[in-house]
């Protein structure tokens, strides 16, 4: 088997944002079927995460698809040539061109290169002679790169037309058929990078991770109560190709998806041919979901993204799965935050009912679950309750912090407050984060992309350093008498004098909000 294009790209780059490289890799490969239908599933692409079972030998296996795929596309990043790995895959198959040039005498652009963040500007002479910015991609992406497109607009012309032109020039350059390299061994491989100059790339603390937990277009329909629902309950109207045409027109003269005023005709109102409005808009993927009445677009995970990236932030954007628990430990390993952005209709169900409530029996300090609500959804009464009801047995120890100080689980989140819930718990979770991390509280801002002297974080409270100094010494003479004390307290009493408590062993502390920044190094911190 001959693969289309092998895919290049840094570990390092997956785990800060694999949503985004796990949709650009799919939307890639599904360009190029339906440009090339002729081609086979599994003869499209290679990627090892998608082929490697366990007992392969791995470095085995790659080298022998990499000297055997038609074209490689290499997602340029500071972590890609920071990676001695990513410098073997793309010094071998730059070999492998240029091989195939001496012996044909022809020059093919088999190697495509991506650019996924601004590479480092002193790249190898290797690479340099690559062009890998092409002038009608526009501004952003020369200066952003295509991750940036992905985070800002997930669908929008200029990230398609990238996809489409790198999907064409990898059938293009898929006809020359570079000759196989059936002996390529990567271990034997000194890439061309890393250089030294290039120093290995940390991932950015300030990734907002999103996982979206809602129904579909076309799944089988959930009962109005949930988890708890009784057989002969309502269930929530589907949403077609037309209803999703509808919504799109109505989105661009900005009135209700129904095409006329809400809770009349058309698939949204109550009364409409599908029966109440239930459970929002769904389309082809949970990304889709638009819950409130009328939906409007974006989705509201698309709404979520741009929220969450004009207050400075990345994003990524993932549905819940069975690996939701590893997802998030891997993200608090990471120093990142998580949200859930979770449909009240399909918490109760599966795919997502047990992931929830694996959720929800372990501590996730620093996610929050946003649970949107619509004020008819349905309406008051018996429905509206088992509905929420089956919310409350899914999220069981979750439910109880709700009306906590500075929650991160909301629900009943109605459209008016949804951006502003959202940037509130996204701060409440970072500045737990920040808190867990105050061991070395410079370096942990500096993560979150902030400065070294911020103000006050609401809401963050800690000791103030360094401790009060002791009491002077008090010259001999007799004692003076203080309210409460004692006699033969001794003097560990008197250094407590007035304040009712006894002092730590290094001192008393006083309680009140103040930069992270101002507390001193503890013991040991001033030698790192």
């Amino acid at each position: 088997m001959r693969p289309y294009f092998f895919f290049s790209y840094a570990r390092r780059d997956h785990l800060a944002g694999g949503a985004f490289v796990d949709q650009f890799f799919t939307d890639l490969r599904d360009e190029l079927a339906r440009i090339e239908p002729e081609a086979g599933p599994g003869e499209l692409a290679y990627r090892d995460t998608e082929r490697l079972r366990i007992g392969d030998d791995w470095e085995r296996q790659l080298s022998r698809m990499l000297g055997a795929s038609r074209t490689m596309v290499a997602l340029y990043s500071p972590a890609y040539f920071a990676s001695p790995y990513c410098g073997k895959e793309w010094t071998a198959f730059d070999r492998r061109t240029r091989r195939h040039e001496e012996q044909t005498g022809e020059s093919v652009p088999a190697l495509i290169p991506v650019l996924w963040e601004p590479p480092p500007e002193d790249l190898p002479a290797e690479v340099r002679r690559i062009q890998y910015l092409q002038h009608d991609f526009g501004a952003e992406y020369a200066t952003g790169g295509l991750r940036h497109l992905l985070r800002t607009d997930p669908q929008g012309t200029a990230y398609r037309k990238v996809v489409r032109v790198i999907a064409e020039r990898i059938r293009e350059a898929a006809t020359w058929r570079v000759a196989e390299l059936r002996d390529l061994d990567l271990g034997q491989v000194e890439g061309c990078f890393p250089v030294e100059e290039v120093a290995p790339v940390a991932v950015r603390s300030s990734l907002v991770r999103l996982f979206v937990a809602a129904r579909r277009a076309g799944d089988p329909p959930a009962p109005v109560g949930g988890a708890g629902a009784v057989n002969g309950d309502r269930f929530p109207a589907q949403r077609s190709e037309a209803d999703a045409a509808r919504m799109d027109r109505a989105a661009a003269a900005g009135g209700p998806a129904n095409g006329g005023p809400s809770g009349t005709g058309g698939t949204g109102g109550a009364g409409g041919p599908d029966g109440p409005y239930q459970g929002g808009w769904y389309g082809p993927h949970p990304r889709d979901w638009a819950p409130y009445h009328p939906p409007r677009l974006p989705s509201l995970a698309v709404q979520a993204q741009q929220v969450i990236t004009r207050a400075g932030h990345s994003t990524s954007l993932e549905t819940v799965g069975p690996d939701l628990a590893d997802a998030l430990d891997r993200a608090r390993e990471n120093n990142e935050v998580s949200v859930l952005l979770v449909d009240p209709w399909a918490a109760g169900a599966e795919p997502f009912r047990q992931a929830l409530r694996d959720y929800d029996r372990q501590n996730h300090p620093v996610t929050a679950v946003l649970l949107p609500d619509s004020t008819d959804d349905p309406p008051a009464g018996a429905a509206r309750a088992r509905l929420w009801e089956g919310v409350r047995e899914v999220f069981a120890r979750t439910w109880l912090h709700r009306s906590g100080p500075e929650p991160l689980f909301r629900i009943h989140i109605r459209r008016e407050r949804f951006e502003r819930e959202l940037l509130s718990t996204v701060t409440v979770a970072q500045n737990r984060l920040l808190d867990q991390l105050d061991d070395d509280p410079v370096a942990a801002r500096a993560q979150f992309g902030l400065g070294p002297d911020p103000r006050p974080m609401p809401g963050l409270t800690i000791p103030a350093w360094p401790p009060v100094p002791p009491e002077p010494p008090v010259s001999p003479g007799p004692p003076v008498p203080r309210p409460g004390n004692a006699p033969g307290a001794g003097a560990g009493a008197a250094t407590g004098a007035g304040t009712g408590a006894a002092p730590g062993p290094r001192g008393a502390l006083r309680e009140e909000t103040v930069p992270l920044t101002n507390r001193a190094p503890s013991e040991g911190e001033a030698d790192r």
